[in-house]
């Protein structure tokens, strides 16, 4: 019992000296005031998103960076996503929509997406965006000036969660919850190796020259997490990459009920931990179950130093996420619970085979 515990009170301790590590470091992107005009092609693959895409070509559209294009790839969406792209395309002439081709056997839907989006591309920067994101003024510029500041391959960002209902609210947040307690993020461009790899396919934005040259998504094309390991490969390659919070000039509602929420999640979590299903189960064990074994010891010194440090990972956790910290705080049990659940049903779909996203078997 004593060797479970001093095990338990390491791992709590290591999780709250990343999250303050995380949130002393600050590792957002800035807003800069100088303007650069270098050409960016805006990517979005779109998979039946009619009802989400406006929100981002719109915000497109009002942001206040000057030289870009922006295309649209319909990947063979059952609802009318190419007639409202369209539509919008009509009157704005910096945007225009293509037809994905069919899907090949040996690629995933948006790997594939990407890649095409990629050959239509003109531009010195390739910046890809999911379509169901909104960005804001400064975003652009600021991204292209870390570009240059960094000599970056690839710089990501990890955009603000945007959880309208008490569903999402108890879901979405374990994103930032394990990426921000599991990974120094500055790491990801300070350390050169590439087993140091973070990355968000919400917003990836490519040096052009160097992306043509190597065809990352190309590189990737099975990889359900695509997203981290072109960053692997980007590294690997040795160019620079980095991973950055957006503070606040991305945002995204990735999903939009508790369902949707934890079906989402648990179609890529075991990926995270490359598979590795030992290695997940232990993880999980030691987030959910470590607290109720300590709970059990009954000793008030140990329970009270134990719920402190997990109250400081959640309020440094929420305040570096841009969430509301006292949601967060009332909500863990509730979070944690969710974990437990998406943990059984990603490792439940990956030993049966049956994950399923979009209709597409991946």
């Amino acid at each position: 019992m004593i060797i479970a515990i001093f095990i338990i009170f390491l791992f709590i301790i290591l999780r709250f000296t990343v999250t303050l590590f995380n949130f002393i470091s600050n590792p957002k992107l800035h807003r800069v005031a100088k303007q650069y005009n270098d050409p960016v092609s805006i990517l979005i693959p779109a998979r039946d998103e009619e009802h989400n895409i406006l929100n981002l070509l719109r915000s497109i559209q009002q942001q206040d960076y000057t030289n870009y294009e922006v295309i649209i790839l319909d990947d063979s969406s059952s609802d009318h996503t190419f007639k409202v792209c369209s539509d919008f395309a009509a009157n704005n002439p910096r945007f225009k929509v293509i037809r994905g081709e069919e899907l090949p056997h040996d690629w995933l839907g948006k790997n594939y997406a990407c890649h095409q989006l990629a050959k239509h591309a003109n531009g010195d920067f390739l910046l890809f965006l999911d379509a169901d994101e909104k960005i804001k003024d400064g975003l652009i510029n600021s991204a292209v000036h870390r570009m240059y500041l960094r000599k970056l391959g690839l710089l990501s960002l990890f955009a603000n969660q945007d959880m309208r209902s008490l569903g999402e609210i108890t879901v979405v947040p374990l994103m930032h919850y394990i990426l921000l307690t599991l990974l120094p993020v500055q790491l990801v461009y300070l350390i050169k190796n590439y087993s140091v790899a973070a990355a968000s396919g919400q917003f990836m934005l490519f040096d052009a020259a160097i992306y043509r040259e190597h065809q990352w998504h190309e590189q990737v094309k099975n990889e359900i997490v695509e997203d981290v390991e072109i960053m692997k490969l980007v590294k690997a390659a040795s160019y620079n990459g980095e991973a950055l919070l957006a503070n606040g000039m991305v945002s995204c509602r990735m999903y939009k009920s508790y369902v949707d929420a934890i079906q989402g999640f648990s179609k890529n979590f075991l990926a995270a931990f490359n598979y590795n299903v030992l290695g997940f189960l232990i993880y999980i064990v030691l987030v959910i179950g470590g607290p109720m074994i300590v709970m059990t010891t009954l000793d008030f010194h140990l329970i009270f130093f134990m719920l402190g440090l997990i109250l400081l990972i959640r309020i440094m956790n929420s305040l570096s996420a841009a969430q509301n910290a006292l949601f967060n705080v009332i909500l863990h049990p509730l979070q944690m619970f969710n974990l437990t659940l998406i943990a059984f049903l990603a490792i439940q779909k990956y030993l049966t085979k049956t994950n399923v996203w979009k209709g597409r078997r991946i």
